[in-house]
């Protein structure tokens, strides 16, 4: 739990501590959050996978062979991969929207000490509790950069579910198998079962619901973004 916590500390931070908003951002960070915890619970079951794997042969040098060639992805590591791209791409949004803050401040600052005759500057932002708001409608960049930012958590999203669906739920069969390990020297045929199937399959179905989750809910965004902010531009 002390890791969960630690996790969760730099992400609630970013998303108090900022002085720039724009549309979703709270949302983001908890779907992040929600992330981390889902994928914090989901390895549990995961841990004991060396002991889990059983095969009817007492060789424990035939059965790593047989684990090896059964699981040759790193499943949980990829997991963690995916979710630090995730973080990268909220992340990225925050970036841009200091940067736009910090640039936006300077331009009008030259503009008032100017005093040029064009009138005032045009603000592409509000201030809502104290914090600078990022106007969409007045700044197409800041559109296309939180466009780019969310299909790009929707990219990480679906090559999750790939792995989900291909690397790991195939490995989780409640049957055993049967392990052709000859080319591992003396190692013979063997049977071999994964125990706990039901507990795996169960965090994957866990990751699988919580990326679903992402994916509609950025969709939805997307599409909510464009028409609003640029087709209507």
């Amino acid at each position: 739990m002390a890791a969960i916590v630690t996790g969760l500390i730099p992400i609630l931070r970013t998303a108090v501590d900022s002085t720039a908003t724009y549309k979703g951002r709270t949302m983001w960070f908890g779907l992040l959050c929600i992330r981390l915890v889902t994928v914090f619970l989901a390895q549990f079951p995961w841990k004991s996978l060396n002991e889990d794997f059983q095969c009817n042969s007492t060789d424990s040098f035939c059965n790593k062979a047989c684990f090896n060639t059964h699981f040759d992805n790193a499943i949980v590591m990829a997991w963690h991969f995916l979710f630090i791209l995730l973080v990268l791409s909220v992340l990225l949004m925050e970036l841009f929207s200091s940067h736009f803050q910090s640039s936006f401040q300077k331009k009008k600052e030259r503009e008032m000490a100017s005093q040029s005759e064009q009138g005032a500057v045009t603000d592409p932002t509000m201030t809502i509790g104290g914090r600078m708001m990022i106007d969409l409608h007045k700044s197409k960049s800041s559109v296309v950069v939180y466009l780019f930012s969310v299909m790009l958590r929707i990219a990480v999203e679906v090559l999750f579910v790939y792995v989900l669906l291909c690397w790991v739920l195939p490995k989780l069969n409640e049957e055993s198998y049967l392990c052709y390990a000859q080319n591992f020297g003396t190692c013979s045929v063997q049977q071999c079962v994964v125990r706990g199937a039901a507990e795996k399959r169960m965090s994957v179905y866990a990751l699988l619901s919580i990326s679903a989750l992402v994916i509609i809910t950025s969709g939805l965004f997307c599409l909510y973004s464009i028409g609003h902010y640029l087709c209507d531009g």
